[in-house]
């Protein structure tokens, strides 16, 4: 992929929202910016990797809230462009290029419209690999590289330079903002050198999402199996096809938080899977038994379509299969799980190691 434009976009989109594990926000309302953006500003330019010049500044920009929020609460557009242009004012020295924290959702897209409207390239990599709800849970933590200076935007114009002790300290302070200023804010944080991003960043995954998305659109077109297309893709394991029965959802903290319950249908009857959620999809129980834990990624897709059900969207009635499949090996690490295993969500389980 050396571009992104209006003909790869949904594709990218698609396949974004199965990696989101049901967080980073509804990639439908991030597609509808970053389309708008493409057609007022031209493509974007994709570039690998070990492209970026050793010393170039790559800023990962993102959306942070609740993805409840922003089904009602809808971006202005250069919320983003807004929290880039503070964080270059306060580093003094302006971005190279754009990356994606996460490969999830809304946050996939909202890189892709900063980048265009800042007509920068737009790096293809993520920090990682999926979403997760918290901003110290990123791959550059491990390799030491601090989240401050934070540059928060919100819809108003307001923007917040946050410079804190550690990337805890950080998230906290940026999500008492992100509540203050209504659950749905813009960032621009954890500045990059050129000569990180092999190991601060997950390699490929907006070519990856781009594959994925199409996958499930050509088995759609050919009448295949479109939740087989991104199983195969993901390498993934099936954990149950079935209807959604009950779902509890609440926005606390700046977070959609809950658990969803799925009754397996067919040859499944009388399996059911729970999953509970933190804006993501963090631990599946299928009869009580663990089945999968973050930080591997547990997708919803829509059993007829292969579209993805972001956790916001999961609600009774829906048909829906599960997949897991295996997170970037450094999440596995003890630093990795520390950041975002199970037992920091609060669940009493180790990291059930992918495929057990």
């Amino acid at each position: 992929m050396r571009e992104i434009n209006l003909d790869n976009l949904d594709d990218i989109a698609r396949g974004a929202g199965i990696l989101g594990t049901g967080g980073g926000g509804d990639p439908y309302i991030g597609k509808l910016l970053a389309r708008e953006a493409i057609r007022k500003h031209g493509p974007v330019r994709v570039v690998d990797i070990d492209e970026v010049a050793p010393d170039a500044t790559v800023v990962p920009v993102s959306g942070m809230g609740a993805p409840t929020v922003l089904l009602e609460r809808v971006p202005n557009g250069g919320e983003e462009l807004a929290a880039l242009r503070a964080l270059e004012k306060h580093i003094g020295r302006a971005a190279t290029h754009i990356a994606p924290i996460e490969v999830g959702g809304v946050n996939s897209m909202l890189p892709i419209a900063c980048a265009a409207e800042a007509s920068l390239p737009i790096v293809d990599g993520d920090a990682m690999g999926r979403a997760f709800p918290e901003a110290q849970m990123v791959l550059p933590g491990l390799i030491g590289v601090t989240n401050s200076p934070m540059a928060l935007a919100d819809d108003k114009g307001n923007t917040i330079i946050v410079e804190a002790v550690d990337n805890h300290a950080a998230e906290r302070i940026a999500r008492a903002v992100c509540v203050e200023l209504g659950c749905q804010i813009s960032a621009a944080d954890t500045v990059l050198r050129g000569d990180q991003l092999a190991d601060g960043l997950v390699p490929a995954t907006l070519t990856l999402a781009e594959r994925l998305g199409a996958a499930v659109r050509e088995a759609r077109a050919a009448h295949s199996d479109p939740v087989a297309a991104a199983r195969a893709m993901l390498a993934g394991v099936h954990l149950l096809t079935g209807k959604v029965v009950d779902v509890s959802r609440r926005t606390e903290g700046g977070f959609a938080r809950g658990r969803g319950r799925i009754e397996g249908i067919a040859d499944e009857a009388g399996q059911v899977l729970e999953l509970d959620f933190q804006n993501e999809h963090l631990l599946a129980t299928r009869d009580g038994v663990t089945v999968a834990t973050t930080p591997d990624l547990i997708c919803v897709l829509d059993s007829e379509s292969g579209d993805p059900v972001t956790t916001e969207g999961l609600r009774y009635g829906l048909r829906v299969s599960v997949l897991a499949a295996r997170c970037d090996p450094r999440w596995t690490s003890p630093g990795g799980l520390a950041l975002a295993g199970p037992r920091y969500f609060g669940y009493d389980v180790d990291y059930l190691p992918f495929g057990s």
